[in-house]
Parts: structure tokens; sequence; C-alpha cells
């Protein structure tokens, strides 16, 4: 679909068409503090001992147009990531230790692109469509599950001066200071 095919959602959001009918065939809304659409599809049977779920799942989707990307945040439990499909996905990583990392999530296997990743607990994420993609669906599974207790967002400012060599990618996708850094009270 052509992205002078556009549709108007009720809260006047401008999406092209193959966007606009993912977030209506799953069913997604955006993501509180990040934006990033998604849905979740899975909350285990089974309880941590703190009463959380013992598992989660949820597909997301990052798009050009509306803004759609995940800003920086850590959690406290690691996160396995899964591409659907679209175009490649950048996740940034930035590593207690000072070091950083990308990983490109992708369907071009011979240019090294992965299929799944690994993002272990603690380590700053953040991620958006490559390049000039469109659009991509991904999935995020965590065991112990996803709370919105786990979640700590990165502020630019304090992420900036402990990455200076990612100083781009946090100006671009830290959390602006005014912005708040946890979910809210309650979201699973």
């Amino acid at each position: 679909m052509s992205d002078e095919n556009r549709v108007n959602p009720a809260d006047g959001t401008d999406l092209s068409e193959d966007v606009a009918w993912i977030i209506a065939h799953f069913g997604m809304s955006r993501l509180p503090v990040e934006g990033t659409w998604f849905v979740n599809t899975y909350r285990s049977a089974a309880l941590t001992p703190d009463g959380h779920y013992a598992g989660t799942a949820m597909i997301g989707l990052y798009c050009r147009q509306p803004t759609s990307h995940s800003i920086f945040h850590r959690l406290a439990h690691d996160e396995v990531w899964h591409f659907y499909g679209g175009d490649p996905l950048r996740l940034v990583l930035l590593h207690p230790d000072g070091s950083s990392a990308d990983i490109i999530l992708g369907s071009d296997l011979a240019a090294g692109h992965r299929v799944q990743a690994v993002v272990p607990a603690g380590v700053w994420q953040a991620g958006e469509t490559l390049g000039p993609g469109r659009w991509s669906l991904f999935g995020c599974t965590l065991a112990p599950g996803f709370t919105g207790e786990i979640f700590e967002a990165g502020y630019a400012e304090e992420l900036r001066g402990r990455y200076p060599d990612r100083a781009a990618d946090i100006d671009r996708l830290g959390v602006p200071p005014d912005s708040p850094g946890s979910m809210p009270d309650g979201f699973v």
C-alpha cells in the first residue's frame, strides 16, 4: 500500500493503510511511556511467589508514521525479542560496563540479521525501524513476566554522560526530562 493511501483513526493519527491494518488486526494500543504500538498476547496461568505472572508475551510495532519506537529503558529481567516481519529493526544496547552494541533484527540472514535476540536484565535498550523502513513487527517474551515495576525509563541527560559515544541515539531515543519514567500503577 502506498504512503498516499492513508486512513485517519478517531484520535486524528495519520496512518498508512498497511500500518492501520496491522494495528486493527491485532487490536494494538500505545504502550505507556514509550508510545510503541503493542498488544499483550500471553499471560501465564502460573504466578510467581510475589503474585506476578510467571511469563508474558506481546506483539509490538515500530513505524515511521506515526512515529513509534522504543525509548531507552531497562528491565529487571531478561527480555527475548522475536522478529516477525516488515522492515529490519535496530536495538541499541547500553551495557552497565559502559560498552554499547547494536542488534539488527530482520529476515535477511545473509546480511547478518537475527530473528531472535536476548537483552539481558539491567541493560539499557531502545529500538526503532531501521533506515528508510516503514514498519517492523516484533514480539517480546519475559519469564518472570512483565510488570510495570520491572521497567525503568532512561533519561537522555543521565545516559549521555555515561555513554557519550551514543549521544545521537540517546538524544533521539532518550526520555525527555519532563516525561514520566515509570509505567502507570498496576500496568501489566
